[in-house]
């Protein structure tokens, strides 16, 4: 790690990889590209702490549902980078800034992220919260990973009411948190806990009830399409006025925009569990109740918003984007737009930033599986018969690259295939190939 600035007593630091930390990155490219794990396996048991290869094998061992391996990996790859810590480097400071858009610091926000909801789902949201406030602190102006948008439903799981509240003060001015859904709704659900603890005054709680009933009011008329997807996951059966209420209906959801569908699905999916107790589903009922009211009586402020929604809300940024898709959310995921969806995405470095700061490229020798841009005759059904990973797609490869391996895999076997057996038809297209090059075979 090397300090780069300091600025108004803020420092910047980044992550280095060193000649042969990249040599490692290399391959383990090319094991990602070879779509098997256990090349990144094999590359693990070599370089025990490359971060990228346990990032990625983080997230094989959580589908195959081994997740006490999975969490010891990120805990590697978190000691990994806390032996590369530049002596100024503090985690506790806030003052400490790491650039997003270096790929190399890219993999400490991953296992950070990674390692806090490994947390909060051994059920420890406290300590899950601190990791968020951590990450948010790296780079709380970009925001990379979008923490915003969880760390609500963290502070609520800690039961930290008056934090979240803090924040949503200190913060709305400039950030307009109050146009988030997500802390929207918390924010009168903070309101609405703390009017419920028992050892509060009875007129500071009648304060806070009102505070509560008025922002969650707002929040519904603001966002109506949250309701019914909320009340679907909270297994309710919402009452026959609000279904048949042409505000709460199927246009509710069906006219959002797609940035605003993105993140009431990622709210919703997220917090419905928040929401299932009994005094607070009596609350929201309530509410309901009394937005349908305003709603009839033609409010100025349902007008408003529903001016607001058109508005805003078109497009969501790359960040959103990048934290719908590390979240997992089902109800979320299905709601990205097709650029995204229809892109690959590694794990490793989910939906990098578009204008990057790259220290180091990878060499054109280590491009395995690169498609040239003149295409040979016959290599359409050269792919088409063999994939890009076979034997004898690589033998054509380095052929078309004049590496000395294939030409000589070529000479001594040239009709037969790696398993022994006698293959004429598709390596006689190789060998064709290697005279259409002028090799003397």
């Amino acid at each position: 790690m090397t300090l780069l600035q300091s600025k108004d007593g803020i420092q910047y630091f980044t992550f280095e990889h060193s000649r042969d930390y990249q040599q490692v990155q290399f391959k383990f490219l090319d094991a990602v590209e070879s779509m098997d794990p256990n090349n990144i396996v094999a590359l693990l048991q070599l370089n025990p702490y490359h971060i990228d290869s346990l990032l990625q094998l983080s997230d094989v061992c959580r589908i195959q549902e081994d997740q006490e391996m999975a969490r010891d990996l990120i805990e590697r790859a978190l000691y990994s980078f806390e032996c590369a810590f530049h002596p100024l480097f503090s985690l506790t400071s806030g003052t400490c800034r790491l650039d997003y858009l270096r790929p190399e610091n890219r993999a400490f926000y991953l296992a950070l992220y990674k390692h806090m909801m490994f947390l909060e789902k051994r059920g420890c949201p406290r300590t899950a919260l601190e990791y968020c406030k951590l990450i948010l602190s790296l780079d709380p102006d970009s925001d990379p990973l979008c923490m915003l948008l969880l760390i609500d439903f963290l502070t609520l799981r800690s039961r930290e009411y008056q934090s979240l509240l803090q924040l949503y003060q200190d913060w709305e001015v400039h950030r307009n948190l109050s146009q988030l859904p997500n802390f929207a709704f918390s924010t009168a659900l903070c309101h609405f806990h703390l009017s419920q603890q028992e050892d509060m005054d009875p007129e500071e709680s009648n304060k806070e009830r009102h505070k509560a009933d008025l922002m969650l009011q707002d929040s519904l008329i603001m966002f109506p399409g949250v309701l019914m997807p909320l009340l679907d996951l909270c297994t309710v059966q919402p009452d026959s006025t609000v279904t048949a209420h042409a505000f709460f209906g199927p246009k509710s959801q069906i006219g959002q925009p797609p940035a605003l569908a993105e993140l009431t699905s990622l709210y919703v999916g997220r917090t419905c569990s928040l929401w299932r107790e009994a005094a607070v589903m009596l609350w929201l009922e309530e509410s309901v109740k009394e937005v349908l009211r305003r709603v009839d009586a033609k409010d100025p402020q349902v007008e408003d918003c529903q001016n607001k929604r058109k508005q805003r809300y078109q497009s969501a940024p790359r960040n959103i984007h990048r934290h719908v898709l590390l979240s997992e959310i089902k109800e979320a995921t299905s709601s990205l737009p097709l650029e995204v969806t229809s892109q690959p995405v590694m794990g490793f470095d989910p939906l990098p930033p578009l204008d990057s700061v790259m220290s180091y490229t990878r060499p054109e020798r280590y491009w395995r599986t690169h498609i040239p841009v003149h295409k040979p005759p016959g290599f359409v059904n050269l792919v088409c018969m063999w994939g890009k990973q076979s034997y004898e797609f690589v033998l054509w490869k380095d052929l078309h690259y004049g590496c000395l391996p294939g030409i000589k895999k070529i000479k001594s076997n040239c009709f037969k295939h790696s398993n022994g057996n006698c293959n004429l038809k598709l390596n006689s297209h190789v060998f064709f190939y290697a005279v259409h090059l002028g090799y003397n075979l």
